[in-house]
């Protein structure tokens, strides 16, 4: 195991597509899961409306504005986490999120995290899915993620290793069959097409089916204000 890629130093458009194949492995308390990362979002900080990291810093987003290589893990909808590697320059808040991947290790895990869904691809074929099946959480947000050679079938040689998350080597160049296209559920500016930032590998069965965002429906308040849902 080595430091950080000195690929992921490179911009979240550059880095998303070289991430896709590679294996992201997460140890929590004391088990490993692995995924084979199959979907992914880039995300730009200032100059993408529809980064966390748009409008600056904050209490909840600040492990986005860490080196690259840091988790930025964080919490949705009041239910689901999400993950994403940060990458880029320190401060600048460009990270890829997570959107998809193929469990390739700790299934019986992941199964019972995801509450044992039926098929094999739904185990993390979405951002929260795959969140969950890794056991990443915001007690995850602010880890490094160390570069090696994660182990995939059998973990008694790691049992004295600590908690944490491995990603194998990034490739010098994206594998063949990387799809590109708008993000998922981004409304505004940031997820039109002139934002098309989703990539993926073409088909894969753990890629998440693609949903535009709905805008948020305006209603009337109490006092016959406009409001919002």
């Amino acid at each position: 195991m080595t430091a950080t890629d000195p690929q992921l130093s490179r911009t979240a458009l550059d880095v998303a597509p070289l991430l896709l194949g590679t294996v992201l492995t997460v140890k929590r308390f004391g088990v490993r899961v692995a995924v084979r990362i199959t979907e992914v979002e880039a995300y730009e900080g200032d100059q993408d409306p529809g980064s966390h990291g748009f409008r600056g810093r904050t209490a909840r987003n600040a492990s986005l504005f860490g080196p690259p290589g840091t988790l930025y893990c964080y919490f949705t909808y009041g239910m689901h986490h999400c993950a994403n590697i940060v990458c880029g320059t320190e401060g600048r808040a460009s990270a890829v999120l997570l959107r998809g991947g193929e469990i390739i290790a700790g299934e019986d895990t992941a199964r019972a995290r995801r509450r044992n869904p039926a098929r094999v691809r739904d185990l993390a074929n979405g951002p929260a899915k795959l969140a969950q099946a890794l056991g990443l959480s915001l007690d995850c947000d602010g880890w490094k993620i160390a570069t090696g050679h994660p182990a995939v079938a059998g973990d008694a040689q790691n049992a004295g290793t600590p908690d944490g998350a491995t990603l194998s080597p990034l490739p010098a160049v994206a594998p063949a069959g990387v799809r590109t296209g708008p993000r998922v559920g981004v409304a505004g500016p940031g997820g039109s097409a002139d934002y098309p930032w989703r990539f993926w590998l073409d088909g894969e069965d753990s890629v998440s089916v693609y949903r535009p965002a709905q805008p948020r429906k305006r209603r009337k308040s109490a006092g016959g204000a406009p409001g919002t849902d």
